[in-house]
Formats: structure tokens, sequence, C-alpha cells
């Protein structure tokens, strides 16, 4: 464990552990100064007409199973480079929330992307019940991602409901 400022990268890491901490804070997103769960589902919002919502529903979920266990593995390297459990900087997993919540919409309607990301966030945030007790049923980054995954799964179930 390193007892170090979250603005800190440990020292002695190898490659493979830069690698996994770059793709579990999305480079430098995750290092932004205010609300990087927000900045990272932002970029993932807006990443999303060009890798995800042009796919259809066999490349989306083939992605979102790859985004889940990249993800994982890379925060549960994160937890342990970082010293902290579910540490802020790791916002690989909004990626995966913000995408699922996005499943419903066939093209990227400013709109519905701007409810569907709305929606996301303030089902990331508050966590209500299973979404907070989620975590805790998988270990290390699988948890971080499930959260996500079921805050993104509730997003997009409300918004193909309304839209």
């Amino acid at each position: 464990m390193y007892p170090l400022p979250m603005t800190s990268t440990p020292p002695h890491m190898t490659m493979t552990d830069r690698l996994a901490l770059w793709t579990a804070t999305l480079g430098p997103v995750g290092r932004f100064p205010a609300a990087p769960g927000t900045a990272g589902s932002a970029v993932a919002a807006l990443a999303a007409p060009w890798l995800f919502l042009p796919l259809g529903p066999a490349g989306r979920l083939l992605v979102l199973c790859l985004v889940f266990v990249i993800g994982a593995l890379a925060a549960s390297r994160a937890e342990r480079l970082l010293g902290r459990k579910d540490p802020g900087p790791v916002v690989i997993d909004e990626v995966l929330g913000q995408w699922i919540a996005l499943w419903p919409l066939s093209t990227a309607d400013p709109w519905a992307m701007l409810l569907a990301f709305a929606l996301f966030r303030i089902l990331d945030m508050t966590k209500p019940p299973p979404i907070r007790q989620s975590e805790r049923w998988l270990p290390g980054g699988y948890g971080i991602m499930l959260d996500d995954a079921l805050a993104g799964a509730a997003a997009a179930l409300v918004l193909w409901v309304v839209w």
C-alpha cells in the first residue's frame, strides 16, 4: 500500500501497473480536480456516438463485456497501487455505466443523451438500493464496476420508459 495523495503516482510501478492505472483513470480524466466521476461520464457520453451507439445489440454487448472485464482488472490494480478502496480517480466504471444508460438509444439524439447522462449521474451519486449494496457483492474492481453497471441499467430503464 502506498499512502500517497490521490494526485501522486506510486513509485516503482511496472509498465503493467502504469497501463492499468491509465486505463482505470482514463489517463488524465480521473485526475480532474472536481467531480472526476462526472468528468468520466461526460467523456463516455461524448465518445459514445463514435464508439458505442453505431454498434448493433451484439456489438454493444461485446463492448460492455470487454469494458467490464478490463475495467474490473484495471480498477483492482488501481486500488492496490493507490492504497484505497474505490479510489476517486478510477473512472472506467463511469464509461460502463454511462454506455449502459445509453443502450436504449438508436441514434445520438442530443436531448436523449443529455437525459441519459443526467439519469445515470443522479443514480450513480445517490446509489439507491440495491445499487449501493451491489459494490459489496463482488470483490475489488468487479464490485466497483457492478454498482455503476446497475446505475446505468436503472437509468436505461427510465430512459426507455420516458423516451
